[in-house]
């Protein structure tokens, strides 16, 4: 199941490589020469005895495979527990010659002959007898019965229906189903639980772990003087029911999901209006919104009510500097949609779809259609923002009504007095309103004529004119200038080598500026549409680019003219009726007014600036980064994910394996089914009931972050190449809950939390570490230093500067420099602006913040399931010595002199109580008061913040 040439240079090992079940495949790539070297003197003697393999080596191969790896692996795995497996052997060859010990690689790696290829390399190796019992066997010829076909494709384990399983008995009175699972696993070990924590860990864990903050003294003592039997219930209640909840949960779903506030790449531009979908995340946290309902609204929040979901969509890196080379720009919009697709698939399923992109996947089993399936139904998806306005209430509704028909009436009388000053400066005539780039309307009395031409004399930038569509109507409103109605364009020449700018693009109903034209001359050109017949025409439309993106290149000197026979042309508009080109100038139009009328008019430009900002104000409209969606062009299948080698067109789909009974992967769509609707039937099969992997990938993600490591290790990869779960059973009756109580996320993590697993103590035991030193069974709870933002966020809060303003734009810990490439610097000196909490730090990728970016804090390039815990001489550094820290220890002095005077005894224990939730003993007291003696209390607060103590989760 691994690459042969990766296994062949010791890659990969760490892991699947931990057992014999996989032994053959790291042997098969082996150089055959390592294998012919067995020295058979060296080999444990064979067994001298008939060697049956059901009774004798099929027993012997589970007890080394099954116990790690489960008995059910993916397609194309080598299996020991099946002897066509074994004979089978890797891509390059067998592991076991019938009779031919010295060449069977099986052999020199369960015997531990070479110790770079020892099987298995962290575990207890197998015995003399059980080595020479393999040995015999294949001397005898490796005899057995023909089991291909339990050799064949297995079902991955996370592909099976959830069937909620039997609690186990539990003798133990109180405890909950989750304890009886964690228990049932644990025996074997023989290692008790660990007695219960004392109630000021206790709290301050419930805290770290669910706010990413510290209790406060007072509620600290709240808890522990109250006696009521249910005292702990209802502080988890009250813990759930706090908006610094979602705060801290929301910051784990951005690391899944790749968020961050600017494109990447090398302009690294910041985005302005990406902050709605991380206020959204948080906001569904906090109300415990159904994780089915969170999950459809990400992929098509847009056609359900929830526009700022969309976001998750968008979220990673974009590269907004496009190539003149085809190959690079369909490269560049092929990795866009990869990153959708596997963000989607880590994110939801648990699966690596991105590996499809090129060739089968190695690992699952998903076919490269799949893949293209899914394409097709997010290749609608462009990464752009789009207007977005955030719920109102109705008094606001109500004073936003009343502001937009006072901006309405201004508008209009200012625009009267526009108009009087336009036939002013034409002579009596009315001037129309200078060209722009969105859209220009030309009138005039109705004319028949068979063809008009645009002839253009000069631009705006004095660049090739360019045009994205013209619109020609006759006097019933049609347009008869499009391409489907019979009209042919021509044109004086069309700029060569860009499939955007072409002339057919003048005519074919498509705008803005990728589906436009562009002429061959500077500053000049005509184009002319013929219509198939006469027609009599009244109006033209014409523009360069409607969406606005692009202002250069407008036609600022031009005349249309119809043809009124075969010699004869009549000019019918020209730029000569508007008002001139040139820079705006919002006082221009006032030089043809009278002293009374340019007063009156200053006076509504006033009213209008303040009634705009006050409609802006109350419908806080943006152009929030939420993609935007237009029908997709047919999706082929790219030989090795080449988008210049096409093969056959794929249409939107889901995954093609069937999770299940009556859960096909098929979705009934077609190449015409709508953008939309082929989001919202995705999404409808992602948060189905009867899909397995949503609800236990999302379980597992609970898990993991309240106990530090998930019962699948690796959170985003629950297929053939990520980990077994080590509790299945509790794994799977914890995804029948999610699905059984309406998909609430806070109904989990109360059964964990409520757990006496979570309220045990995370004291070492000789007893324990001796036989589970990773706690991965749970007989204490794994103690974990916090994450960047955490400590953050606890420093802030000790000091007493933490600024718990929620939602709206973020702030920033580098100084932006804005140019076509964005620079940043750290910042040395930090504010109030800076002291929120540290969810709301608008995240650069590319860069981290000075000091708390050492803290294996993610940048958004990619997804983060699972954060890695380094400890390097720099975080050391940066928490001792950064002018952030020395700030925050200064507030905090001056904070502990405010509460308690200045009597170091005091002040000692009042940051005890503030940074660690509990009093100090006589020792530390002591410690402490003369390192206050000697270095100052800002040094002992210094202290304080480096204290395993602080940055830890006992």
């Amino acid at each position: 199941m691994f690459d042969p040439d990766c296994l062949a240079h010791g890659l990969n090992r760490r892991r699947h490589l931990q057992t014999v079940l996989l032994v053959t495949v790291f042997c098969a790539t082996a150089a055959p020469a390592a294998c012919a070297q067995i020295d058979l003197q060296k080999l444990p003697p064979a067994a001298q005895r008939p060697v049956d393999y059901k009774a004798d080596i099929q027993p012997l191969f589970a007890k080394h495979c099954v116990r790690c790896h489960g008995p059910q692996k993916q397609k194309g795995d080598l299996r020991l527990d099946t002897r066509t497996g074994t004979l089978k052997g890797g891509l390059r060859g067998p592991s076991v010659i019938p009779e031919k010990v010295q060449t069977s690689p099986l052999l020199i790696a369960i015997s531990q002959l070479d110790a770079e290829l020892a099987m298995p390399p962290d575990d207890e190796p197998l015995s003399d007898d059980e080595v020479g019992l393999v040995r015999a066997w294949i001397e005898q010829g490796a005899r057995g019965p023909d089991d291909s076909a339990a050799a064949g494709p297995k079902i991955p384990w996370s592909f099976h229906p959830i069937v909620r399983p039997a609690v186990p008995a539990n003798q133990v009175a109180g405890t909950l189903p989750v304890d009886a699972f964690i228990a049932a696993k644990r025996q074997p070990l023989q290692v008790p639980p660990s007695p219960a924590a004392d109630r000021r860990t206790l709290i301050r864990r419930l805290f770290l772990i669910m706010h990413g903050l510290p209790p406060t003294p007072e509620q600290v003592d709240e808890f522990v003087n109250d006696t009521a039997p249910d005292a702990y219930e209802r502080l988890v209640d009250r813990v759930l029911a706090s908006p610094r909840y979602g705060e801290r949960w929301a910051r784990h779903w951005l690391d899944v999901v790749r968020f961050a506030e600017s494109n990447g790449f090398e302009t690294n531009r910041v985005r302005q209006g990406a902050w709605p979908y991380r206020d959204y995340v948080i906001e569904a946290f906090n109300t415990d919104k159904p994780y089915d309902a969170f999950v459809r609204e990400q992929i098509a929040g847009d056609a359900l009510g929830a526009d700022a979901a969309t976001g998750f969509l968008v979220a990673g890196a974009y590269d907004l500097v496009k190539s003149p080379d085809i190959t690079l720009t369909l490269m560049q919009r092929q990795d866009e949609l990869a990153d959708i697709i596997n963000t989607t698939g880590t994110a939801f399923l648990g699966l690596t779809l991105g590996c499809a992109r090129c060739h089968e996947h190695k690992f699952d089993p998903v076919p490269q259609q799949d893949y293209y399936a899914l394409q097709a139904i997010f290749a609608g998806v462009n990464f752009a923002p789009r207007p977005f306005r955030p719920r109102r209430t109705a008094s606001e509704d109500q004073l936003l009504a009343s502001a937009r028909r006072d901006l309405e009436q201004d508008s209009a009388a200012l625009e009267t007095l526009r108009e009087k000053s336009r036939r002013t400066s034409g002579g009596g005539r009315a001037l129309l309103p200078k060209v722009n780039e969105k859209l220009n309307t030309e009138t005039f009395a109705p004319i028949a004529t068979t063809a008009v031409r645009m002839t253009i004399l000069a631009t705006s930038n004095g660049s090739e004119p360019c045009l994205d569509e013209v619109e020609i109507f006759d006097r019933d409103g049609q347009n008869v200038a499009l391409a489907s109605a019979g009209t042919r364009p021509s044109a004086s020449g069309t700029l060569p080598g860009y499939e955007i700018h072409k002339l057919a693009h003048l005519n074919d109903g498509r705008t803005g500026n990728d589906h436009s034209w562009i002429s061959s001359q500077a500053g000049r050109g005509w184009v002319q549409l013929d219509f198939p017949e006469p027609r009599t025409i009244s109006r033209i439309v014409w523009s360069r680019d409607r969406a606005s993106r692009f202002r250069d290149r407008v036609a600022t000197t031009y005349r249309f003219e119809a043809r009124i026979d075969s010699e004869r042309w009549q000019t019918i508009a020209a730029s000569e009726d508007r008002e001139p080109f040139g820079p705006d100038d919002p006082e221009a139009f006032l030089k043809n007014l009278s002293a009374d009328d340019a007063a009156r008019a200053r006076e509504l430009q006033t009213r209008l600036a303040s009634q705009q900002a006050r409609v802006n104000e109350l419908s806080s409209g943006l152009n929030a980064w939420l993609g935007t969606f237009s029908q997709p062009e047919p999706i082929h299948r790219l030989h090795r994910g080449d988008p210049l080698q096409k093969r056959e067109v794929i249409p939107p789909n889901g995954l093609s394996l069937r999770l299940g009974p009556g859960f096909p992967g098929q979705l009934g769509l077609s190449g015409e089914s709508p953008e939309q609707e082929r989001r919202r039937k995705l999404a409808d099969w992602l948060a189905s009931p009867d899909n397995p992997l949503t609800p236990r990938v999302m379980v597992n993600r609970i898990w993991h972050y309240v106990f530090g490591t998930g019962l699948v290790e690796t959170p985003s990869d629950f297929g053939g190449n990520g980990a077994l779960p080590s509790h299945p059973e509790l794994l799977d009756w914890l995804a029948r809950e999610l699905i059984d109580h309406g998909w609430s996320l806070k109904h989990i993590q109360r059964q964990l939390l409520l757990s006496q697993t979570f309220r045990q103590s995370s004291a070492p035991q000789a007893e324990g570490l001796s036989a589970d030193a990773t706690s991965r069974y749970l007989w204490r709870f794994p103690p974990r230093r916090l994450e960047a933002e955490a400590i953050r966020d606890c420093i802030l809060a000790a000091s007493g500067a933490l600024d718990l303003r929620m939602g709206g734009p973020g702030f920033f810990l580098q100084i932006v420099e804005v140019d076509n490439v964005y620079r940043y610097f750290p910042k040395e000196q930090f504010g109030p602006d800076e002291f929120r909490r540290m969810v709301y730090l608008n995240r650069i990728r590319q860069e981290q913040d000075s000091v708390f970016g050492s803290f294996d804090c993610p940048s958004g390039n990619q997804v983060t399931p699972r954060r890695s815990r380094s400890n390097t001489p720099l975080q050391a550094l940066n928490l001792f010595n950064s002018p952030f820290v020395l700030q925050q220890a200064e507030r905090l002095a001056t904070r502990l002199e405010h509460d308690a005077g200045t009597t170091p005894a005091a002040q000692i224990r009042r940051a005890f109580l503030l940074l660690n939730s509990r009093e100090p003993d006589t020792f530390e007291i002591q410690a402490a008061t003369e390192l206050i003696q000697q270095y100052g209390l800002a040094a002992f607060c210094r202290a304080l913040f480096n204290s395993s103590e602080f940055l830890f989760v006992f």
